[in-house]
């Protein structure tokens, strides 16, 4: 699992500008530039945890790393898409499959024990379990909701 540090380097790594401002109504965006680089920013005053900017992080260098990016004019299907593309990453980077299936075989069970686990906020980290789940049942793996008691 990636923590916020390690994700301001792999931006600064990659060449990916990170701006901190006052953004008005949004929280975080990224922007693909003319010169095919991409920027992200990030507004210090909307995130009230380092666990909220560390997911705001993840999902903005998402749309980075995977091109997922739109305009104002797209259609909402393809905001979903480029939105959810962007999410997986981010899942991947910050919750990786191998190391959520070790902490629910160290005990962790509850979404919010598993959030503080990963450094995560709470919905990112159901949002991640709803991905893998979906991700075990289309390859035809029946999976039960990992806080059903056995």
């Amino acid at each position: 699992m990636a923590d916020l540090l390690e994700l301001y380097n792999l931006a600064e790594d990659h060449g990916i500008d990170v701006y901190w401002f006052d953004l008005g109504a949004a929280e975080s965006l990224s922007l693909s530039m003319s010169d095919g680089s991409c920027a992200i920013a990030m507004d210090p005053w909307r995130m009230p945890t380092l666990a909220d900017e560390k997911c705001k992080l993840g999902h903005e260098l998402g749309h980075c790393e995977t091109g997922a990016f739109y305009n104002r004019y797209a259609t909402r299907d393809l905001r979903q898409k480029h939105e959810l593309r962007a999410n997986r990453w981010a899942y991947k980077k910050l919750i990786p499959k191998d190391e959520l299936l070790d902490a629910l075989r160290q005990g962790y069970r509850e979404p919010w024990e598993l959030a503080e686990y990963f450094d995560v906020t709470e919905p990112f980290l159901r949002g991640a379990l709803e991905y893998y789940q979906a991700a075990a049942e289309g390859y035809g793996v029946q999976v039960g909701h990992p806080f059903e008691e056995e």
